[in-house]
């Protein structure tokens, strides 16, 4: 019996010593790679994040769903998507399946947003602040083991947009009131936190929707651009259309400077050094 008792303790040891398995990573399912990055960033290797709109060479309005991005969001713990009309193919595959223990997370509504608005709403500072403090607490509610590593590292990104805040109070103090154009809405948000006098909106919402803009809104957009009545055109350099095309082609010649906007996370980018390097462009194209 105590030979028998021995070996049982020390299978108990052994047993108590084996390394117990790792819980899976959350698996996280972003409509776009911008929110996928900052639930990367939050995250970290508790999570696993696949990210649905990446290529910034696509025009993200021309978005086919497949079958394997359904199989995707259907396997989700965490779904991630903007809102207000920008990714309706979501709603749609959240609607065909819908496991009682999936969290959804609309920006849109984290941010105020509605029907309506401008749907861009990543160019808004405080958008992406919004996300990661509620994802860190999705997260933490779902997986409290790990409550400190989501802390540390909503704490970390906050301090990582500490210089892209800075950026974009520098270039208010410097810009505020400047008239500037765009071809269409993409840059909108940050516009306003920039503080800039945007020219011709109804031309720029008549192109994000795919409309004619009206003969009016064109000749007031040519002349701005003729008569130097604007400092800068932002344009959408991913997804354009003919209109949008002559536009900055006037612009170029008219000698105004032209920058590009894109609507997806370039790849190989944070969404911080996404916004650095728009700012940057902006700060460049007018000179002190």
């Amino acid at each position: 019996m105590t030979r028998l008792a021995a070996l049982a303790a020390v299978a108990v040891l052994l047993l108590a010593a084996r390394p117990v398995s790792a819980a899976a990573p959350i698996a996280i399912v972003a409509a776009e790679n911008f929110y996928g990055d900052i639930a990367t960033q939050i995250g970290g290797a508790d999570v696993a994040v696949r990210s649905i709109l990446t290529n910034p060479d696509q025009d993200p309005h021309l978005f086919e769903v497949s079958p394997a991005v359904g199989r995707d969001v259907s396997a989700a713990r965490v779904v991630i998507y903007s809102g207000i009309d920008y990714d309706p193919w979501m709603q749609k595959l959240l609607h065909a399946t819908q496991p009682a223990n999936r969290q959804v997370i609309v920006v849109a509504d984290l941010v105020g947003r509605h029907q309506g608005d401008n749907p861009h709403i990543w160019y808004d500072p405080a958008t992406m602040p919004a996300l990661a403090g509620n994802l860190a607490a999705v997260l933490t509610a779902d997986d409290p083991a790990h409550k400190a590593g989501y802390a540390q590292r909503l704490a970390q990104f906050r301090k990582s947009m500490l210089p892209v805040l800075a950026k974009i109070a520098a270039l208010r103090r410097r810009l505020a009131g400047t008239p500037m154009i765009a071809t269409e809405p993409v840059f909108g948000y940050m516009f306003a936190a920039l503080g800039i006098d945007v020219h011709n909106m109804p031309f720029q919402i008549a192109v994000m929707n795919n409309t004619e803009p009206a003969a009016s809104d064109i000749a007031a957009f040519e002349n701005d651009l003729r008569h130097h009545q604007v400092r800068l055109l932002v344009y959408n350099s991913q997804a354009s259309d003919p209109i949008a095309t002559h536009m900055m082609q006037l612009a170029k010649a008219s000698l105004i400077p032209v920058v590009g906007a894109t609507e997806t996370e370039p790849p190989g980018e944070t969404y911080q050094a996404w916004m650095l390097s728009e700012l940057n462009a902006i700060d460049r194209a007018q000179p002190r």
